[in-house]
């Protein structure tokens, strides 16, 4: 990413002052949001690198295929959440989408889940080739850590907080992490018999990413022990809420909305929270999670934790 020391928040740590939170609606606000970040991926690089090309349309045909953008909004809304920079928190929010994104591309090659489509266009190895894919995810995964760096080179994020942020990333998309979930969602489709292996598979394989996204986003806006505690107990409670919604929609979404097949689960004979609890049940427990997310947040003592209110609820009702 090129170097611009002319932008916002490029002031010493201890004199940055918070941009204000602006109260557009949410919709507004996420789509601003995601404009942002995809703005900075198109600048992914330096100029003067020197990229195989292939590689390079590998890597940006997934970072650019649409989706939600979720962690890099739960980057920038915990940052705000505390007054930080929008701005400071930019690398970070494209970090974890990178992390997300080359996650993505591998789940869905043949050795994994095997997917064909993926936010409604083909998967990456069924453009590039399954050896062009696993480079291009093994280079989204890497260059995570490079973006990271520039929330400091940038912005002038204490070095100590990037240490923390980059300390969190390796854990959390690491083996006892996300990857860690992955490996034992493979072994669970062996046959899972009971609720809390699946439990710990949500909340590792996908949870531990949206848990790092808080943390990085409250570190970078200043935010004190009992302020990133009560991000890890939102975090914890809207992922596991998240994937049992993800359980449901494949039940019973809208293969227009989701941009993918659904009824994936059942064929290839996963088992999911509706599979143990049943389907209504599984709605509670998409509100009672919502609800626990929620309480973090109102005990965490925020400048604001409106915007991060407003998305559990936003999480727990959504369609795709």
């Amino acid at each position: 990413m090129p170097f611009n020391n002319g932008l916002p928040g490029n002031e010493p740590a201890e004199g940055r002052r918070p941009d204000p939170i602006d109260r557009q609606p949410l919709n507004e606000y996420i789509s601003g949001v995601g404009d942002l970040v995809t703005g900075e991926i198109t600048r992914l690089f330096p100029p003067h690198w020197e990229v195989p090309a292939k590689l390079a349309e590998a890597m940006s045909y997934s970072l650019l295929a649409g989706g939600k953008r979720l962690r890099p909004l739960l980057v920038i809304a915990a940052c705000e959440a505390l007054g930080g920079s929008r701005e400071a928190a930019l690398p970070v929010a494209v970090a974890i989408e990178m992390v997300h994104t080359y996650s993505l591309i591998h789940d869905d090659l043949p050795a994994m889940d095997d997917d064909d489509y993926r936010r409604g266009r083909l998967t990456n190895h069924k453009v590039y080739g399954e050896a062009a894919a696993i480079l291009a995810g093994d280079a989204l995964l890497t260059h995570a850590f490079y973006s990271i760096v520039q929330s400091s080179r940038r912005y002038s994020v204490p070095a100590e907080d990037v240490l923390s942020i980059v300390e969190d990333l390796a854990e959390m998309a690491g083996p006892r992490g996300m990857v860690g979930g992955q490996a034992a969602d493979m072994e669970g489709e062996q046959g899972l018999t009971d609720l809390e292996s699946l439990r710990y598979i949500h909340l590792h394989k996908t949870g531990d990413l949206i848990v790092f996204s808080l943390l990085a986003g409250g570190r970078i806006g200043g935010a004190s022990e009992a302020q990133l505690e009560a991000l890890r107990r939102f975090g914890v409670s809207i992922g596991l809420a998240f994937q049992v919604q993800d359980d449901i929609l494949d039940l019973v979404g809208d293969e227009s909305k989701l941009g993918k097949k659904t009824g994936s689960d059942v064929r290839q004979q996963k088992v999911t929270y509706p599979y143990f609890i049943g389907l209504e049940a599984s709605r509670r427990e998409v509100e009672r999670l919502t609800e626990e997310a929620k309480s973090a947040v109102q005990q965490g003592a925020f400048a604001d934790g409106s915007r991060l209110l407003e998305i559990a609820d936003y999480l727990m009702s959504r369609d795709h």
